[in-house]
């Protein structure tokens, strides 16, 4: 007897479609070999910016200080300029509420100083011109009574040898008187008369010798005088000119002094605005590390961090070195952003949901202490626009865009282990 569920049950009798799928799976998997697949490197990688400007930047106290007062809260959104917190001082340089006027008045009074020297400087300018004029006047004194006793001395040089002649004439006069009247010819009155006569002629010649030799002691003893005259002229000019150069000293001295008082002003002035820590641009302040009122804070110690507002986006990849040479700038990098959904065919990109194009801009030269060459990707201006959700320091996960190729060939390379294809043609054009 034949039982029918045996039949229903195991088909023995029905032709098999085994052969029929294995040809149709067979033809199905050599055309899927042939269809094209676009060659990739999976990257890791955070948003980021190429501007340093637009980074995050700290908040630190330009000064040491004690917190009197906070402006914000972890959080707020500030402009460029606002107050984030006010400090006072805690050094006891800087303690005195009116330090900054004493300063300037120190510089007030060293001004006075260098005025008072100016004044002394033009007083001992005035007493050297009227020392070397009185120099002069006194010289030309000298130097017209030496010329007064030379023609004295000629006068008198003219007078001796006048006396000399009438000497020796009054002399041959005697002598011959003498003769006659030791020889009777004279008498003794006329001999005496003679006698006078030359005894006369010769004290006029000492008289004149005299003179001469006292006028000569004169113009020795005014040359002398000219010489202690020009002397003691050179020591009260010389000492003159020394407080002079004193006084000068002490005029560059107060100069000295009083650009550094004045820097000294200066510097209290800019640092009675560091009391006001105040925002370096437009942003949202977090990371805020100090609490309530009254800590003290170091110099440049970090007191919380200011997130820009407006940020060019980019995106910061890290590429193992042996994938290295298969970047080139300008070229297509898919990005998918972490807490976007994405659904992603590495091979088909232009099939991807959630990814969103990038340029690579530039790569590094340098390797990164993880080992590996950081590249920068932006924005493709010519394709769909990153969200404007993203953050700086999100996660980013990259696929750099390579060759077209079949599927065949890739899975050829993949089991040979050769790399992917990254080598571009050059077409040269000749014109003729």
């Amino acid at each position: 007897m034949k039982l029918q569920s045996i039949d229903n049950i195991y088909h023995i009798n029905r032709d098999s479609r085994v052969k029929r799928w294995f040809y149709i799976f067979l033809v199905f998997g050599i055309v899927v070999l042939f269809l094209p697949w676009t060659q990739n490197i999976k990257v890791r990688g955070n948003v980021s910016t190429l501007y340093q400007d637009q980074r995050p930047q700290q908040l630190n106290s330009p000064i040491p200080g004690k917190i009197i007062k906070w402006y914000v809260k972890n959080g707020d959104y500030v402009k460029k300029g606002d107050t984030i917190i006010q400090l006072t001082e805690v050094k006891d340089d800087y303690l005195d509420p009116l330090l900054l006027e004493r300063t300037q008045e120190q510089v007030k009074a060293k001004k006075g100083v260098r005025s008072y020297y100016e004044a002394k400087v033009g007083a001992t300018d005035s007493q050297l011109t009227a020392l070397k004029a009185s120099r002069e006047l006194k010289i030309s004194q000298l130097k017209v009574k030496i010329g007064q006793l030379n023609n004295k001395l000629a006068a008198e040089e003219a007078e001796l040898i006048a006396a000399d002649n009438e000497l020796k004439l009054s002399e041959d006069q005697y002598n011959r008187q003498k003769k006659m009247y030791d020889d009777g010819l004279v008498s003794l009155t006329q001999f005496q008369q003679r006698s006078v006569s030359y005894q006369n002629a010769l004290a006029k010649k000492t008289a004149a010798q005299n003179k001469l030799a006292q006028t000569r002691q004169e113009i020795v003893a005014t040359n002398i005088e000219q010489n202690a005259t020009i002397q003691d002229y050179t020591e009260k000019l010389s000492k003159t000119q020394g407080e002079r150069y004193q006084s000068m000293g002490q005029i560059e001295g107060s100069t000295g002094d009083i650009a550094k008082l004045e820097n000294q002003a200066a510097n209290y002035k800019a640092r009675k605005g560091l009391y006001f820590v105040l925002a370096s641009q437009d942003g949202q302040v977090v990371q805020l590390n100090k609490a309530g009122i009254g800590e003290i804070l170091k110099e440049t110690e970090s007191i919380g961090t200011i997130v820009p507002k407006k940020v060019d986006y980019a995106v910061e990849i890290y590429v193992k070195p042996v994938d290295l040479p298969l970047l080139k700038e300008g070229q297509r990098v898919m990005c998918i952003f972490d807490g976007f959904p994405a659904i992603v065919f590495s091979g088909w990109p232009n099939t991807s949901y959630g990814t969103f194009t990038g340029k690579l801009v530039a790569i590094e030269n340098n390797i990164s202490v993880n080992g590996l060459f950081k590249a920068l990707v932006v924005e493709d201006k010519m394709q769909k626009p990153w969200p404007p959700q993203i953050k700086m320091g999100a996660g980013v996960q990259g696929i750099a865009i390579l060759n077209d190729v079949p599927i065949w060939y890739e899975l050829w390379r993949n089991i040979n282990g050769f790399p992917p294809d990254y080598y571009v043609a050059k077409t040269e054009t000749t014109t003729k």
